[in-house]
């Protein structure tokens, strides 16, 4: 029996997809949310299918509103309900304090920060209809350090954050809202090469994340806690201990 529907956005690959494969190994049937990864979320619905669950792969630019309620609306039609929502799609931006342009700043903040509001009020809407649901965002500890090298992406993360937890008191009791922050996690086969990550010897637990650090904690918010809201689960081997530096 099916635990669920779940709506991951910018989940045909790298982490989205992880997210979306281990949610399926779990039960939950997938919507998987692209707006130009089109072949990569066509592999992603195939290997879940291949699971056993079903998977449709929905085109949408989650910045635009338009396109986030067709992107709600065609879930509904598919699967009839929809239990959890994982804002996931995000753009990774490098910016110095005098390199941020406006193109930059705005592009950053409307996927990021902009994205997640609107599939979450969508999403929200629907949930409160039909009793209940959860809302589960993918923030980064950049939302909670300063990160100078990387400023629109920080604070879009931030606002992810401020987001999770104003959403927790607006929808509570009927939908349940948090949020995971990871740190350095390593896509093993989906790396670029030119990322540069911080030594090794500034997490305390001594090592970098992988993707089942994120899925675990996922699968918990999304199938249990059942007394948990507005909280920010960072996922990051104890880096966001030293809170300001990147």
């Amino acid at each position: 029996m099916s635990s669920g529907v779940v709506l991951i956005t910018g989940s045909g690959r790298r982490l989205g997809r992880r997210i979306a494969l281990a949610l399926a190994e779990e039960g939950f049937d997938i919507v998987v949310n692209y707006n130009q990864s089109e072949q990569a979320a066509k592999r992603t619905c195939s290997e879940i299918i291949g699971i056993g669950r079903q998977a449709v792969a929905i085109k949408a630019d989650i910045s635009v509103p338009a396109e986030v309620q067709e992107l709600v609306q065609k879930t509904l039609h598919k699967f009839k309900r929809l239990d959890v929502l994982i804002n996931n799609a995000g753009i990774y931006t490098r910016s110095l304090w005098n390199e941020i342009n406006p193109s930059i700043w705005a592009e950053t903040l409307d996927v990021n920060m902009t994205g997640t509001l609107l599939c979450t009020q969508a999403v929200a809407r629907e949930m409160w209809k039909q009793g209940g649901g959860r809302i589960i965002n993918i923030a980064s500890i950049g939302g909670i350090q300063a990160w100078p090298r990387h400023i629109p992406y920080s604070v879009s993360k931030s606002g992810v954050i401020a987001l999770t937890r104003c959403f927790a008191r607006a929808l509570a009791p009927r939908v349940m809202v948090n949020a995971v922050a990871p740190g350095t996690i390593i896509l093993e086969g989906e790396e670029n090469a030119d990322i540069q990550h911080i030594s090794v010897d500034r997490i305390p637990l001594g090592r970098y994340g992988v993707p089942s650090d994120i899925t675990s904690v996922v699968l918990f918010l999304a199938q249990s806690a059942p007394y948990i809201t507005g909280q920010i689960f960072a996922v990051d081997g104890g880096r966001s201990i030293d809170f300001l530096t990147s």
